[in-house]
């Protein structure tokens, strides 16, 4: 069976573009799909990459051609999304949480909930007090993950996870992996879904 790696940071709108569609795709191909956080600030820096609004800002008609893409995309996926207001938002706490729900019963529901509360709710997640309000209000145990992201362990485990992903070539996401054969970013999902149909 294959397994879609998928290397995501809740600040990125385009990783929430992905997050709603690659569940279906893979169920498509019959593939697992495991997620990988990883800090997205972290990646920019050791690659001298930069978002893609600072990178293109300056660059004539870019922008806005991304405005149009994100909009064609929402109209084929169906996709709801609304932009935060308050972007970029500093998501350190919201990856940290990531790491420690990593396989536990209730991961698939933080991040459907933080992704939800980033990008259809326009909550300020880097807020501690409205992230506590949103986790706990999704029945997920949100004084235990604002102990655990405290931790040195919780803290080293987003480092690594982080550089792991630079070694093997990632500068951005969302980027996903199918063995060591990598895509990056939502305009890469029909070459993802060409290759799992490959087998």
């Amino acid at each position: 069976m294959q397994e879609i790696e998928f290397l995501y940071d809740f600040g990125s709108p385009n990783a929430y573009f992905v997050h709603k569609v690659l569940p279906g795709m893979a169920a498509k191909h019959g593939a697992t799909l495991r997620y990988e956080p990883i800090l997205l600030g972290g990646v920019f820096k050791a690659t001298n990459n930069q978002p893609p609004m600072m990178a293109f800002g300056n660059v004539a008609g870019k922008v806005a051609y991304m405005r149009k893409e994100i909009e064609r995309f929402i109209a084929r996926y169906q996709v709801p999304f609304k932009m935060n207001p308050n972007f970029p938002v500093m998501t350190v706490a919201l990856m940290r949480g990531a790491i420690y729900a990593r396989g536990k019963d209730w991961e698939n529901k933080y991040i459907d909930t933080v992704f939800d509360a980033m990008w259809r709710a326009e909550e300020k997640m880097d807020d501690p007090e409205v992230m506590h309000r949103v986790l706990a209000n999704a029945g997920l145990p949100a004084d235990k993950i604002a102990e655990a992201i405290q931790t040195q362990d919780i803290k080293g485990a987003l480092i690594e996870t982080t550089s792991k992903a630079v070694d093997r070539g990632v500068f951005g996401a969302p980027t996903m992996f199918v063995g060591e054969e990598m895509f990056f970013g939502k305009d890469a999902l029909d070459d993802l879904d060409w290759w799992l149909g490959k087998g």
